[in-house]
């Protein structure tokens, strides 16, 4: 049976958003420090929520008093410190090895509801934590050069703490699924969360924004609209068609298509621990989400 072009578009646009914007975070890098470009992001991405906000305001569940701290909180760790990591560990480490770390929080959610929400082991999900654990460490540590690099370690190590986060995102707002609809949450979560960036507003952000080229504004412009609010309301929409787990699949695509994009962009060599690490990853990613299609109908 022919999936319908209208789903094909709402798989493959997000897709492309978030493999983009590994290789996109590293353009806008070279104008705006890891900070300004998370505070410019958000400023796009919420600038347009808020208009989407007051023009579908009926699309989205009424925001609880008691859910505002909460959520600033999932919103703040799960979703800005996590963009914070990502931009920092991409001054050091490529695209392509980001997006790979990054695709194991999958397999990190599987640790955190093992221990904070008693999901059930198996040997499968054992095999595969252990694959992608070895490849995430094949990666952290000889992800570029045969040698230990030091600022290469402590980038990767940033990145896989954006990584946690963003497992912990997951499983903290599992129980508030039970009264937000996904879009209704990351809207929320995002908004109130991004309060939470003022703080670290400087002057260095209106002479950066300022002196930026057309390049970094373009990308910034992407990151905070594409990749942050069309690919995740595609994404969603695709989402009451099919079920997760189904496309869960396409999800593999994203740390090969960033790869590719890194290596023709910036030449980032892809070494042979690289392939080895990053197939590791995915291949565990793999194992861990056929394991629990497999244990989730009973």
């Amino acid at each position: 049976m022919r999936r319908p072009p209208s789903l094909a578009l709402f798989i493959t646009l997000p897709i492309m958003g978030w493999a983009l914007a590994f290789p996109l975070i590293k353009v806008a890098l070279e104008d705006l420090s890891f900070i300004n470009l998370t505070l410019l992001r958000f400023t796009v991405a919420c600038s347009a929520l808020l208009v989407i906000l007051g023009l579908q305001r009926r699309r989205f569940a009424p925001l609880h008093k008691r859910d505002v701290i909460p959520l600033f909180l999932l919103g703040f760790f799960g979703v800005m410190v996590y963009h914070l990591g990502l931009n920092y560990g991409e001054q050091y480490v490529s695209p392509g090895a980001a997006s790979l770390i990054v695709a194991t929080i999958p397999v990190l959610v599987v640790i955190l509801a093992v221990m904070f929400l008693d999901e059930r082991v198996t040997p499968r999900k054992v095999g595969g934590i252990g694959l992608s654990l070895t490849g995430l460490v094949i990666l952290t540590v000889w992800g570029s050069e045969a040698t230990i690099e030091v600022d290469y370690v402590v980038g990767a190590l940033a990145v896989l703490l954006a990584a946690v986060m963003g497992a912990v995102y997951t499983v903290a707002g599992k129980k508030m699924l039970e009264r937000y609809s996904a879009l209704s949450l990351t809207l929320y979560a995002m908004l109130l969360g991004s309060i939470g960036l003022l703080p670290l507003v400087r002057w260095s952000f209106v002479t950066e924004v300022a002196s930026m080229s057309w390049e970094t504004g373009a990308a910034v412009v992407f990151l905070g609209l594409v990749s942050t609010i069309v690919s995740y309301a595609l994404w969603y929409m695709a989402l009451e068609v099919k079920g997760a787990s189904e496309l869960s699949v396409y999800l593999y695509a994203v740390p090969v298509i960033s790869t590719l994009v890194s290596y023709l962009l910036f030449d980032d060599p892809i070494t042979p621990l690289f392939v080895v690490g990053g197939g590791l990853v995915i291949l565990g990613v793999a194992v861990v989400n056929r394991a629990r299609r497999v244990v989730q109908p009973q």
